[in-house]
This record gives structure tokens, C-alpha cells and sequence, in this order.
């Protein structure tokens, strides 16, 4: 508890130098206690310091009641107030891990005056109401910290769900204890797949996209021109309009091929597939040949929905992976719900269960998309991704996100499909970090996506 305050202590200093009043709300755990060791530190750093201790004093635990009698023999002044008071820096400890009950009474009613307050909020390795495993908040109270200060782990909830608004800027100190086994990994940057001088563009591998029905064929050029972006030597682009054109007149090095011309077990057995961008009802005949036949299979979108709704695909699905075909799923939360058979609201609850399950159940990769993407495989710890802002939220960024996998999956046809999407997630959501127009909330037009990712240096 002497290294979490303190270590609270100096990133509350670094992030508000000039911070000359702090608020400190201290609840009846060892949260509670890491906040009145900060406050001691603060006070004696020379700022004025405001404890409000929203808890009997003699039911808290040993080490907070110690920090407690320290921090007022040192002098810092505690309360037991919920109203904010002036303060030029707030530190929220009020609850911690063991938290799986909504906030109420006295506790929600500091919770409010913090999100009200105007200062910048620091939480204690968690914010107070929020669900640490699934970033969901509790009930109606949780607060909407500036920063967060992870301690002796990250904590899931932090990046996924709802966790991003809540905790803000993720700092992490492990308080020089070794921590225990991972219930997920945080993705990053992966290594590029290497590019031979001596190679040709056979070297870097086939894509075909299947998808564009009617009135919906921009969707599976989007993902072509996303996969020839991320380096694939060869892309077809295949609509499931017949009567739409097959040429891409801004991006001509993209192969039209007819509907069907996919049919022929050579063509997909050596490719890596996208289907479903845009797919309509039209993507159901399409499935059967590629859920046989394809070497490396993406499926989103339409496709999704119709494997939520024939059992047989289902089926076949879970075929290939007996026969060692690997398959990624990049539902987002609603797709997710049809395959489960559940709701948007019971995936968003938990996204970590609900892609481990859907995993589980159909025996593939699954990139669960929202903020957080969680990818999960059988047999794998989950990973979540930590890049990417509202500016993805646009129409045609996940048609960029299946068609930018498969791009980099032929280059690399042995790499796990976890892997990949793993990868994959991040460099997309990188490229929206990087561009300048998401800092004033603007949305990031598919195209424009597809040319930033097009510049990204693995970084």
C-alpha cells in the first residue's frame, strides 16, 4: 500500500504540476487506503490536500486504517463530505477489484461530483463503478477518470467495452512484483512479413474477395484495394453483382473476375479469401465452395449472417478446422449475437466471453470489433487491442479491416489466424490514431483509411 500511494502520489504531481488543491475520495477498501497514502505524500509535498473518506474509519481494513491514523498525524485533512470542493486535481480511490456491486448512496453520489467536476480525475488502478474483466460499468454510477494508474496489472475493463471512456490514459506501475498468468494479452506492433529482393509478385500471395451484391458492391472493392494496400501480390475482386462492373478504374492493378469464376476448387484452395463485404442474401450460395475449398478464409458481414442462420455452414465450418483450415471470423457486436444467439447487449457485457465462447463453439479465430477489439482463438489467450479512436466509425471500416487481414495473411499463410488479426486490429487502429483529423472527432473516410494504412511504418 506504501508503494501504491506513493507510486499514486508521483504520477498525480506529473500530471498536474501546478495542481495546487487536491481531492482525494477514499473509500472502505485498500483502494481507499492507496488514496490516503497519495494524500499524505501530496501534503507533504506542500499541496493542500482534501481527504473525503466515505467510510467508518474503524471497519476499514488494517493497512488502510494505518494509512489513515499516518495521514492524519501528518496532518492532511479528512472528511466525510461527497460535495466536490475546490480542487485543482481530484484522485478517485474510492473502489477497487473486489467491487462486483453498483455503487450507491454516498459512494454514487462522489462519483457524480467528480464526473461533474471540470479538474482532470486520476483513478486508482481502476475507476470507481467500472467492471474490471469486462470494462462495463456496474450500474449508473462510474466514474469517467482523465487518467488511470494500473497497479500490479492491467486490467481488461480498462480496455475494452466502455472501459476506454472510463479510465482515459492508462498508466501502469507494477510496484516491482512480478505478476501472475495473463487472463488476456494486449496486442502491438508485429514484425512485417519480410520482402525478398529476389521475389515476384506469386511470392506475396493470392487474395479473393467475395462479396458486393447488389446496390452493395463498394463494400468488396473496399476490401480489395485494402488487401493490394497491405501488400498481397495478386487481388481479385469477384461481386456477386453479375451486372457490375469489373474493373477498379482508381485502382487498375485490382482483377475483376465474374461471379462464380471462385467455384473452381483450384482457385480458392491456393488463396486466402475474404467473403461477406457486402454480400447480401446472395453470399449463402457462395459459402459452401469456400468453406470446403479456401486455404485461408475471412468471413464477415453477410457471411456471418448467413452461417447464423443455416446450420449446415455452421457445419462445414467447424469441418474445416478438423482438416487443419484455419478460418477468422470478424463479427461486430450484433453479428456476434446472431451467432450465439443472443443479444448485442448480453456480447457487449462481456466481449471477452462472448468471443472466447464463439471461438469455442465454431472452432476458428474471432475478431470481435468495438472498442477494445478482442481477438480469441481455441487454445489461446484472447488479446485486446488498444488502438483505434471514434473516427472508425464509419461505413466501410470493417469491409478496410477484413480486406487489410487478408492482404497480410497471404503474405503470411502460416502465421495462426489469431496472429494475424491480432496484427491486423492493430495497424488499423493505429492508422486512425495517426491521423490528424480524429483529435476534432472527424470520421475517417474508408478510403482515406485504406491510403493511411497503405503509409504505416509498423509503429
Amino acid at each position: 500500500m506504501e508503494a501504491a500511494g506513493l507510486a499514486v502520489a508521483r504520477l498525480a504531481a506529473a500530471l498536474a504540476p501546478h495542481a495546487r488543491h487536491v481531492q482525494v475520495w477514499a473509500g472502505p477498501g485498500n483502494n481507499g487506503g492507496d488514496g490516503l497514502v497519495a494524500a499524505r505524500h501530496l501534503h507533504a509535498a506542500g499541496r493542500s490536500v482534501n481527504v473525503s473518506l466515505l467510510a467508518q474509519p474503524d471497519n476499514l481494513p488494517a493497512d488502510a486504517a494505518a494509512a489513515l491514523q499516518r495521514a492524519r498525524a501528518a496532518g492532511v485533512v479528512v472528511t466525510h463530505a461527497t460535495a466536490a470542493g475546490a480542487a485543482d486535481l481530484h484522485i478517485d480511490a474510492l473502489l477497487g477489484l473486489g467491487t462486483r456491486r453498483a455503487p450507491s448512496g454516498e459512494l454514487a453520489a462522489a462519483i457524480a461530483a467528480m464526473n461533474q467536476a471540470t479538474p482532470p480525475v486520476l483513478a486508482v488502478d481502476l475507476p470507481s463503478g467500472l467492471h474490471a474483466d469486462t470494462g462495463m460499468p456496474l450500474g449508473a454510477a462510474a466514474v469517467r477518470a482523465t487518467a488511470t494508474l494500473a497497479l500490479l496489472s492491467l486490467k481488461p475493463g480498462c480496455f475494452t467495452g466502455q472501459g476506454r471512456d472510463h479510465a482515459g490514459v492508462v498508466w501502469f506501475d507494477d510496484l516491482g512484483v512480478q505478476a501472475g498468468p495473463p487472463s488476456a494479452w494486449l496486442s502491438g506492433a508485429a514484425k512485417a512479413a519480410a520482402r525478398l529482393h529476389a521475389s515476384h509478385k506469386g511470392s506475396h500471395g493470392d487474395v479473393v474477395v467475395v462479396g458486393g451484391a447488389v446496390g452493395m458492391v463498394g463494400a468488396a472493392w473496399l476490401a480489395a484495394r485494402a488487401a493490394l494496400a497491405a501488400g498481397a501480390g495478386r487481388v481479385y475482386c469477384c461481386p456477386l453483382d453479375a451486372s457490375a462492373g469489373l474493373l477498379d478504374s482508381a485502382q487498375p492493378a485490382l482483377m475483376g473476375r465474374p461471379a462464380g469464376w471462385w467455384a473452381d476448387p483450384r482457385v480458392p484452395a491456393k488463396a486466402t479469401v475474404a467473403c461477406g463485404c457486402g454480400g447480401g442474401d446472395a453470399v449463402s450460395a457462395a459459402l459452401p465452395p469456400l468453406l470446403s475449398n479456401a486455404a485461408r478464409l475471412v468471413l464477415d458481414a453477410d457471411a456471418l449472417n448467413a452461417i447464423a442462420a443455416d446450420p449446415s455452414l455452421q457445419t462445414l465450418l467447424r469441418k474445416r478446422a478438423a482438416r487443419g483450415r484455419p478460418t477468422l471470423l470478424t463479427p461486430h457486436p450484433l453479428e456476434a449475437a446472431r451467432l450465439l444467439q443472443s443479444t448485442s447487449a448480453e456480447i457487449q457485457a462481456d466481449r471477452l466471453a462472448a468471443a472466447h465462447e464463439l471461438a469455442s463453439r465454431l472452432a476458428c479465430a474471432v475478431l470481435l470489433k468495438g472498442s477494445g477489439t478482442v481477438m480469441a482463438a481455441p487454445g489461446r489467450q484472447p488479446h485486446i487491442n488498444p488502438t483505434g479512436n471514434a473516427a472508425l466509425a464509419t461505413a466501410g471500416s470493417g469491409d478496410v479491416l477484413s480486406g487489410w487481414i487478408a492482404g497480410l495473411w497471404a503474405q503470411q499463410p502460416e502465421t495462426a489466424a489469431l496472429d494475424i488479426a491480432a496484427a491486423g486490429a492493430w495497424q488499423h487502429g493505429r492508422a486512425a490514431d495517426r491521423w490528424p483529423a480524429a483529435a476534432r472527432g472527424a470520421p475517417l473516410r474508408a478510403h482515406d483509411l485504406i491510403e493511411a494504412l497503405a503509409q504505416h511504418d509498423g509503429r
